[in-house]
């Protein structure tokens, strides 16, 4: 077998080899069985049929206060604009790497003088014009190019999930706020009748009828009441703070409707949904997690992964260029002429890899490792979603069962309270059972405000978990 032969068997042979680096991404790591668990029923959906993750946020926000506010925040955020940007960059990466399968020229104008023993100055100059271009021959342009896809596509999943976590956490802020005007309400009405109970109690004092302690009693209590009420409107005031943070303005005054408890069953925002059974339907069977913007983000790092492992065994094989030179220069073989001619070379150049200190063999194994743990975080993302969809239903599920117990609690006790206060003002009860029933209801009424708001935000992260907030 002549050279020649050699050759060609060696050259068709690394072709060959070569050819399943060409090969394209494929996701075949598995999710887990029974993602969302068993405790409770994986599904939910809007009218029972449409996944509410396939609402868009102005749809599943009708509030138009909230809207407003949510369309300030994804314009004006930070942090969704370095996403933006980000992407920006990555859709630059992409166009270069497309680009590598183009020659690339450069124009390196060059002149000389130079002079021996007493011969005149001879001048000399070259106007070359040089191109190069790299034969993708083992898929490494290739795979350079796909993975900077898949770069690019993590970076637009990114700005989904900080989109929709923006969403999210605006949405709760305002409900925060609608809860703690509401919690306000309740405290003020609460001050307004517990003064009363303690002018009454003062009044049945000065007429011997009752003692120095119950006043004392009820006015500690009538004063508790006053600290609640600071520290709301201190708590509203750092909530209004924290949604101007993320609209990227100076601390101001936050608009937003008011949420009252006899609205629930009649409004259509995210938390009064919570409770109306015709909307959102539990355990409602369907494929949820698909809209994910978390998910979709792991998958297409493992798809980078792969092909970066991909350049990585490309690096083992040789590399083929094809270099030119066209212009024109009066230096032809180390003579000066005059005038000018043209030059013209082409150049072919393979250059195999034999020993680089153990580099290319290491960045193969580098680059398989990283493709392994691509593959477990896709997984344990999977896992973790399937674990917030489980805990947002479970939460649903509470809000929903404790809604009628705190509506009802709250009948009894204002009953109890009522009956309470008249029988003392007859002289039949003493200021401990108004003192108690006072309370109790207070409580029972703070904590109703905050089950209603348990209630959103158990929806706004059922929403959230399902993929809802991209669009």
């Amino acid at each position: 077998m002549n050279y020649k032969s050699i050759f060609v068997v060696t050259t068709v042979s690394f072709l060959l080899t070569g050819c399943g680096l060409f090969k394209k991404y494929e996701q075949k790591v598995e999710a887990p069985a029974d993602v969302f668990g068993s405790s409770v029923l994986s599904g939910i959906s809007a009218d029972g049929s449409e996944s509410v993750a396939q609402m868009s946020w102005r749809q599943f926000f009708p509030d138009p206060t909230l809207q407003r506010l949510i369309e300030q925040v994804l314009e004006n955020n930070t942090e969704l604009n370095s996403a933006r940007l980000a992407v920006e960059m990555s859709e630059a990466s992409l166009k270069a790497a497309k680009m590598a399968y183009l020659p690339s020229l450069s124009l390196s104008p060059q002149g000389t003088l130079s002079k021996f023993d007493n011969n005149p100055w001879a001048k000399s100059y070259q106007l070359p014009l040089q191109m190069s271009l790299d034969i993708d021959a083992f898929g490494s342009i290739t795979n350079k190019k796909r993975a900077a896809n898949a770069a690019l596509l993590q970076a637009q999943m990114l700005e989904e999930v900080v989109r929709s976590n923006l969403v999210s956490t605006v949405a709760q802020q305002y409900y925060k706020l609608q809860l703690l005007d509401r919690e306000l309400d309740i405290l003020m009405q609460t001050d307004s009748l517990w003064n009363a109970s303690l002018e009454t109690q003062k009044s049945l004092f000065e007429n011997g009828k009752s003692y120095r302690t119950a006043v004392n009693q009820l006015e500690a209590s009538y004063l508790n009441v006053k600290t609640q009420i600071v520290d709301i409107r201190r708590n509203i005031h750092a909530t209004e703070n924290a949604i101007c943070e993320l609209l990227g303005v100076t601390p101001q005054h936050i608009d937003r409707t008011h949420w009252g408890a006899e609205d629930k069953h009649h409004s259509a925002s995210a938390g009064q949904r919570m409770f109306d059974t015709q909307f959102i339907k539990l355990g409602v069977p369907a494929q949820m997690l698909e809209f994910r913007p978390d998910i979709r983000l792991a998958n297409y790092a493992m798809e980078e992964a792969f092909y970066n492992t991909q350049v990585a065994r490309a690096a083992f094989f040789p590399s083929i260029t094809l270099a030119g030179t066209l212009g024109w220069t009066n230096s032809g073989g180390g003579v000066v002429v005059n005038p000018g001619g043209l030059l013209l070379n082409f150049v072919g150049q393979l250059s195999q890899p034999i020993f680089n200190r153990g580099k290319i063999k290491a960045n193969l194994k580098i680059s398989k490792l990283d493709e392994q743990d691509m593959q477990k975080r896709y997984v344990q993302t999977i896992i973790d979603a399937g674990n917030e969809v489980n805990e947002a239903i479970a939460d649903c599920m509470a809000a929903r069962e404790k809604h009628d117990y705190y509506h009802r609690q709250i009948e009894v006790l204002y009953e109890a309270y009522i009956g309470t206060h008249e029988l003392m003002d007859n002289g039949k009860a003493n200021y401990l059972e108004v003192l108690t029933a006072q309370e109790s209801l207070l409580s029972a009424q703070l904590d109703e405000a905050s089950n209603m708001y348990n209630g959103a935000q158990a929806i706004i992260a059922l929403y959230i978990a399902l993929g809802g907030g991209i669009k």
